[in-house]
């Protein structure tokens, strides 16, 4: 075990000396403290199949140089393995490496420890934020090269994105100076995108101009990306977030091209002015927005290719097409300088990362600075639309003002006929309004004659059927009366001849009469009549006190305050009234539940019991007396509401007829025989107090009317 350790350290060593010699070593002095590793500087091996181990790649060691600027590979799945060799000739005994490409899936970091044997770092985007050596958006690591000492590392890579490694190599205080400005570079270019967002979001809200909220979207967009392809995002928001970790660069892409395509299109009137043209944008619109299911899928690469070639396509046809409106319009020509300014900004980025132009700290923050100008550009632009709109608005307002006075001598010239129209028309309408007012009063008046002849029929039926009523027990009482004297008269002669007894000188004479009277009188027939005589007199004036205590109860028709008031108590008392109504032939079936006093106008709701109910019994007198009939009547709570159903066996109704039965003046009965209002203030009283009726009937299966009210009157009506 231990040889076959020696072996694998002597192996490591001689592997070490044999990339100082194949690799251009990247030497740190006094003078050059900070260098960007260039061309030959690094090596890199390509593993298709990503099965190389990092003993794998010490042992092959089948390494090419870098012939560009900084290593940059399109978007593969291959893992990249860089190799480069770091010299100290400083005193500084912490050299530091910083890889300023934040957008790498996995980058990890092989330096030799102490003991010769590579030890890794694990880093990238997709792996834990707080893991990092130095809490930033770029890759820094520490690098163990002792003054005067020579070092070789190694970096692995993976990332479903284009591969740039841009990487620099200095003493810790130059790494740390170039964090600091590629910081204040994007705290810049985040301030001035927040200023120009917040400053047309002011001039939008201010002339409603929708080329401005195109336009705000787009600097949004714009920012959104910048943010993520600087990983200014990850290192602040969203680095606990493995979805938009790894999402966030594409849909940066997606959204700025929606949103230049939509500012475009606004901004030049595309759509009013080429139509054709406009059809082309909402093909690259589409196209945008159909790479979306692609990334949530999780196809990035894919998505990614897609949205550069989406890219390279719009910004040729943006710049072709402002070319030909520039010709003839101002507004296309300042788009244009714009838009080439960031053109430029992006066409010298590719060129400093094939190395045609030097990579410095110009070129490498180029697109922040080529966004930022466009975007205050853009901006000019917005302003001298609203110059423009304004003298066109000025010449148009003239123009108007022209016509306005030309009409103004045909508008008064029309006035004077107009007028006099007006004032016929005016006469006319006050004569037909005078009409209608008359006409209003005598259809009230009549409504309000009809009403009362509905009341006074239901008080001449109600009138009717207590006077029956009465009249029964009153009779009774009447009836018993004179038996009752005849019986107290014939006691009072037996009493009599009782107080005659002690006068009389024969006494046993005397008992032998009064034994005869109370035999012809017959004195215990006297005391059976006279107290089912006082029993049938207690009966009468009981159901009388009964008829008057329905009364009583009923007649709460002309209260107006609200009162808490037992339903049931209304409904028996409706009952007894109409008691004489009821047909010989029907049953009246009550099935009442428990309820609560329930807050109400109590004279309109038995007013509304006693129309529904004598409708009832109507409607099953018209079916005749042969068959059993039946009113039932049911009560509960259904929810915050009490449920009254009152179900009758009679013909019921046809359709056409129910729909109709709550109008005013419609009724199935004869001519004279009703006003059609019974149901109709059934109706209005209900709505008075919040509630509402159901009615279910067919023909020849009965009707039944449900009647639900709130246990309170929430908002009572004035």
């Amino acid at each position: 075990m231990k040889r076959n350790l020696t072996i694998y350290l002597l192996l490591v060593l001689v592997l070490g000396a044999r990339f100082t010699a194949l690799a251009d070593t990247i030497t740190i002095s006094h003078e050059q403290p900070l260098q960007l590793a260039v061309y030959g500087q690094m090596e890199y091996l390509l593993d298709p199949s990503d099965s190389l181990q990092l003993a794998d790649v010490l042992a092959r060691g089948q390494f090419r140089k870098i012939d560009k600027q900084i290593p940059n590979f399109a978007i593969t799945t291959d893992v990249l393995w860089l190799r480069f060799t770091v010299a100290n000739h400083t005193n500084e005994p912490h050299l530091k490496i910083d890889i300023t490409y934040p957008i790498l899936d996995e980058i990890d970091f092989c330096y030799p420890g102490q003991d010769g044997q590579y030890k890794m770092i694990t880093s990238g985007d997709l792996r834990p934020f707080n893991e990092r050596p130095y809490n930033h958006q770029n890759f820094v690591f520490d690098l163990n090269v002792p003054p005067g000492g020579v070092q070789t590392y190694l970096l692995r890579i993976q990332s479903k994105e284009p591969i740039l490694v841009p990487t620099y190599v200095g003493t810790e205080r130059e790494i740390l100076g170039k964090l600091n400005k590629d910081d204040l570079f994007l705290a810049l270019y985040i301030g001035v995108i927040l200023v120009m967002f917040c400053y047309n979001i002011f001039i939008f809200l201010t002339t409603k101009d929708w080329s401005y909220f195109y336009y705000i979207f787009y600097i949004a967009t714009v920012g959104f990306t910048q943010i993520c392809l600087q990983g200014f995002g990850y290192r602040y928001w969203w680095h606990d977030s493995a979805f938009l970790t790894e999402q966030s660069v594409q849909w940066g892409g997606v959204l700025s091209g929606i949103g230049v395509l939509a500012f475009v299109k606004n901004f030049l009137h595309v759509k009013a002015r080429s139509p054709f043209i406009n059809k082309v944008f909402w093909f690259f619109i589409i196209a945008y927005t159909a790479v979306i299911p692609l990334c949530l899928a999780g196809q990035l690469s894919v998505a990614y290719g897609i949205i550069d070639l989406l890219a390279l396509s719009v910004v040729v046809f943006l710049l072709v097409y402002g070319i030909v409106r520039a010709r003839r319009e101002r507004l296309a020509r300042i788009f244009i300088i714009a838009w080439f300014v960031f053109i430029s900004s992006i066409i010298i980025f590719v060129l400093k990362d094939v190395g045609i132009i030097p990579y410095n700290i110009f070129t490498s923050h180029i697109l922040l600075i080529g966004s930022a100008v466009e975007v205050v550009l853009l901006s000019f632009a917005l302003a001298d639309k609203i110059n423009t709109y304004k003298k066109e608005k000025e010449e148009s307002q003239a123009e108007a003002l022209q016509v306005s006075q030309e009409n103004e001598q045909l508008v008064r010239e029309q006035n004077v006929v107009l007028e006099t129209r007006v004032t016929e028309r005016t006469e006319a309408l006050q004569k037909a309004n005078t009409e209608l007012n008359v006409a209003l009063v005598n259809l009230k008046e009549a409504q309000t004659q009809l009403v009362e002849k509905e009341k006074m029929a239901s008080l001449g039926q109600l009138t009717a059927g207590i006077a029956h009523e009465i009249n029964n027990p009153i009779n009774f009482v009447t009836s018993n009366i004179k038996p009752l004297r005849l019986d107290i008269e014939d006691i009072r002669t037996l009493l009599e001849k009782y107080d005659q007894l002690e006068k009389s000188p024969d006494i046993q004479h005397a008992f032998r009469e009064v034994a005869a009277y109370k035999k012809q009188i017959g004195i215990e027939y006297i005391h059976e009549e006279i107290a089912d005589l006082l029993k049938g007199i207690e009966d009468g004036a009981q159901r009388t006190a009964e008829i008057v205590k329905g009364l009583r109860t009923f007649s709460r028709l002309d209260e107006s305050d609200l009162k808490s008031v037992d339903l049931h108590e209304g409904l028996d008392s409706t009952l007894v009234l109409l008691r004489n109504s009821i047909p010989s032939n029907v049953n009246v079936i009550r099935h009442y539940g428990e309820l609560p006093k329930v807050e109400c106008y109590a004279g309109k709701v038995n007013q509304v019991f006693m129309n529904i109910i004598t409708n009832a019994f109507n409607a099953m007198k018209s079916k005749g007396t042969n068959g059993q009939e039946s009113l039932t009547i049911t009560t509960g709570l259904e929810n915050s509401s009490v449920r009254i159903s009152i179900k009758d066996s009679g013909v019921g109704m046809p359709p056409e007829v129910k729909d109709k039965i709550f109008d005013p003046f419609f009724t199935t009965k004869d001519v004279g025989e009703g006003t059609g209002l019974g149901l109709s203030i059934v109706f209005s009283i209900i709505e008075k107090h919040n509630g509402r009726i159901v009615v279910n009937t067919a023909p020849n299966e009965g009707a039944e009317f449900i009647i639900y009210l709130p246990l309170k009157i929430t908002n009572p009506p004035i």
